[in-house]
């Protein structure tokens, strides 16, 4: 399977941020596009302990994420592959795009939750 990054679906889009991706064999690639500044602790909201539940495998394209899991902080920059551990939240200190793969059941659940956070539908 393959898809080029115009061929992903939109899965959100909220101003400058979007999300695509595709569910391929119970496991979830989306494409992250987000301004610098995006916190994702408001989005988190409602979630268990209001952070991610998913864990996530990915790669960062182009800029930089600070992300914070079970009070331990890390910088990822592009060029960095990473593993997130569920009960994570991130900050974007720069406008940030990366590629992660997750479980797409429970990838669906968080996108939900930040869906109804973002107001979009």
């Amino acid at each position: 399977m393959r898809a080029a990054r115009g061929e992903l679906p939109v899965l959100l889009e909220a101003g400058d941020a979007s999300v695509r991706g595709a569910d391929w064999e119970g496991m979830r690639v989306v494409l992250i596009s987000v301004p610098a500044g995006t916190d994702f602790r408001p989005l988190l909201k409602g979630l268990p302990n209001d952070r991610c539940p998913c864990p996530h495998w990915g790669y960062v394209l182009k800029g930089r994420l600070r992300v914070e899991t079970h009070g331990q902080e890390e910088v990822l920059r592009a060029g960095d592959a990473y593993y997130m551990a569920p009960g994570h939240t991130a900050v974007a200190e720069e406008d940030t795009e990366f590629l992660e793969v997750a479980p797409s059941d429970l990838h669906g659940q968080v996108m939900a939750g930040i869906r109804r956070n973002a107001g979009v539908a």
